[in-house]
């Protein structure tokens, strides 16, 4: 007997070949940033049976299907039927949005998508927060474990909005018997970011507190959505750090960027940033200072038991970031259209700061007058 024709037989093993058996995934946030990263990367994924795209627009991955609702409206649980996991990454950690306005939508989207996964029979939630929920603090070890204690406070811009996230996911299955939540935190993420972190790298001078120990361990994005894709598919769980391997020391940072350091005493620095945000001249508070003068260096050691690896180093993700933030222009966290950068050259920050008292005696002169 003659074998079947090649077209004939690749369809008969393509009709039984067995379906896709791996989770429905769902992704809030999917439409920009990390979470249209993820949704790419799931939906071309042969371990992932299907994935749900939540955002208030429609993002591009044509593979996904699309819900396109707020995440803190209830009626999101309906969307989430049918889906094995969430992967909430609808948070608003933009510099300029108003503090108040951006924890409103952080805590009350986390909990929302938390309950309606819950209330939809979904076993599995992944959240997103940072390694910064450590706390940048001078007697860290380096590096930090898993499960070290979360010493931040909410004076950086954001850590507030994620240590209560962190509270929210501790609680989640005690509330909800049966919800499995695990969180990934990440280091200085880099990658189409904006951030104070990032923002550091567009000055033209690397600010230095004298005394401090910065220890700097960046995370880039690919590398965030491959260890998220290792949390959907149950090959790690828990409470997870990510970045690359190890960290560089202030001076290696110099050496790499080229970019000169400008030192400062630390009432000076952290003085001037504070009085700045006061009264609104620059979007970061002075907390945020705090993660460039200590170390918050984690181990990572959960994935890596797990056989993640980065596919960036330390020195490869900053050269990106310098690339990224090449023309750009930052003094104290305020970034400086052409004309002002042009004005304030190379010794910007250094005025910037040193000129602070000024600015806040003119302000107080002006207050009196009225």
């Amino acid at each position: 007997m003659s074998s079947p024709d090649p077209q004939v037989r690749a369809a008969r093993n393509h009709s039984t070949s067995p379906a896709v058996r791996g989770p429905v995934v769902a992704v809030t946030g999917a439409a920009s940033g990390v979470g249209a990263l993820l949704t790419e990367r799931l939906a071309a994924s042969e371990e992932i049976k299907q994935v749900i795209a939540i955002d208030e627009r429609r993002g591009e991955c044509a593979a996904a299907q699309w819900h396109i609702l707020d995440v803190r409206d209830p009626a999101i649980a309906e969307k989430l039927r049918g889906a094995d996991v969430v992967v909430h990454l609808a948070l608003d950690l933009d510099l300029e949005t108003d503090p108040a306005a951006r924890s409103a939508y952080n805590v009350r989207g986390t909990q929302t998508v938390l309950t309606a996964a819950a209330a939809a029979g979904v076993h599995r939630v992944v959240l997103c927060t940072s390694a910064m929920v450590y706390g940048a603090l001078p007697d860290n070890e380096l590096p930090l474990s898993e499960d070290a204690e979360l010493r931040a406070t909410a004076e950086a811009t954001g850590v507030g909005d994620l240590l209560e996230v962190e509270r929210l996911a501790r609680r989640a299955p005690r509330a909800h018997p049966g919800l499995n939540v695990t969180v990934v935190r990440p280091g200085v993420l880099v990658g189409g970011t904006d951030t104070s972190l990032t923002r550091y790298f567009e000055s033209p001078r690397l600010l230095v507190v004298a005394g401090s120990r910065p220890a700097w361990q960046f995370c880039h994005v690919e590398d965030l959505c491959s260890a998220l894709e290792y949390a959907v598919l149950e090959k790690v769980e828990g409470e997870l750090a990510v970045g690359c391997d190890g960290w560089l020391e202030q001076e290696e940072v110099e050496e790499l960027s080229g970019i000169r350091r400008m030192e400062l005493p630390s009432a000076v620095a952290l003085g001037a940033a504070a009085r700045l945000h006061r009264i609104g001249l620059t979007p970061s508070p002075a907390g945020d200072l705090a993660y460039t003068m200590y170390p918050w260096v984690v181990s990572g050691s959960r994935l890596h038991d797990a056989g993640w690896r980065p596919q960036w180093t330390n020195e490869e993700v900053l050269a990106e970031l310098l690339e990224e933030v090449s023309g750009r222009h930052t003094v104290v966290g305020r970034r400086l259209g052409r004309k002002d950068a042009t004005a304030a050259g190379a010794a910007g920050a250094t005025v910037a700061l040193l000129g602070a008292a000024a600015v806040v005696r003119r302000a107080r002169k002006a207050r009196r007058r009225i």
